[in-house]
């Protein structure tokens, strides 16, 4: 694994219509998982063109952790990437996605 990870996000995806699949989601993850919790965004935050909320966890912890969301994220679209303090390149370069792949705003990186 290379050391220069600091940890990973995971933001769930999710629209009005799916907020409540969002928050059944978000809520199970806080339950089963070493998981720091964010909030649910009703509008799109940062670089993520949707509402979003934030699943944040260790490096020892990916493995656990997006195994978990593969199979409970409830057809919510899930963007996962590493935290290496190179903001454009962990979002372009490394990210992982369950779903669909909506483009990204990254011109906030540059």
């Amino acid at each position: 694994m290379d050391s220069t990870i600091t940890g990973f996000h995971a933001h769930l995806y999710y629209d009005a219509d799916s907020l409540g699949t969002a928050r059944a989601v978000r809520d199970a993850a806080g339950e089963a998982l070493p998981v720091e919790v964010g909030r649910l965004h009703e509008k799109p935050v940062g670089p993520h063109p949707m509402w979003s909320c934030q699943l944040a966890f260790g490096r020892d912890d990916f493995a656990e952790v997006v195994t978990w969301l593969a199979l409970h994220r409830r057809g919510l679209t899930v963007f996962v990437h590493p935290e290496t303090g190179q903001a454009l390149q962990d979002h372009r370069d490394h990210a992982l996605w369950m779903g669909s792949m909506p483009a990204l705003k990254l011109d906030m990186f540059n």
